[in-house]
């Protein structure tokens, strides 16, 4: 039940993102709910072996480089999901700093049970 409770709480942050950035939309209230699903898939599958293979990267920059894989990650939703459009990798870096913001701010909201 937390798990359907995250997804949808993900799809929400998801819809109110796409309302106040310029550079980021979802069609329908449908294909946030697949992207946040996407999302998470990809969070789980892809973003580790990501991490691994830029691991050097990541110890130079001391960790900044994680927040453009966040924004990778992003842009591979958007290419998997139709009805999601990020403009570029400027937009994918801020939405994925402010969903990160928002689901934690949600998620905390679950954690309150």
């Amino acid at each position: 039940m937390k798990l359907i409770l995250r997804i949808l709480l993900s799809a929400i942050a998801v819809v109110v993102l796409s309302k106040i950035l310029p550079g980021v939309g979802v069609d329908t209230y449908m294909t946030a709910i697949i992207v946040a699903i996407v999302l998470s898939l990809l969070n789980f599958i892809v973003k580790p072996i990501l991490v691994i293979l830029t691991l050097p990267v990541t110890i130079l920059t001391l960790g900044l480089f994680l927040l453009i894989i966040n924004a990778i990650i992003i842009l591979l939703a958007d290419s998997l999901v139709t009805g999601f459009s990020v403009e570029n990798i400027w937009w994918a870096l801020l939405f994925s700093l402010l969903l990160s913001f928002l689901q934690s701010i949600l998620f905390s909201i679950l954690k309150e049970d």
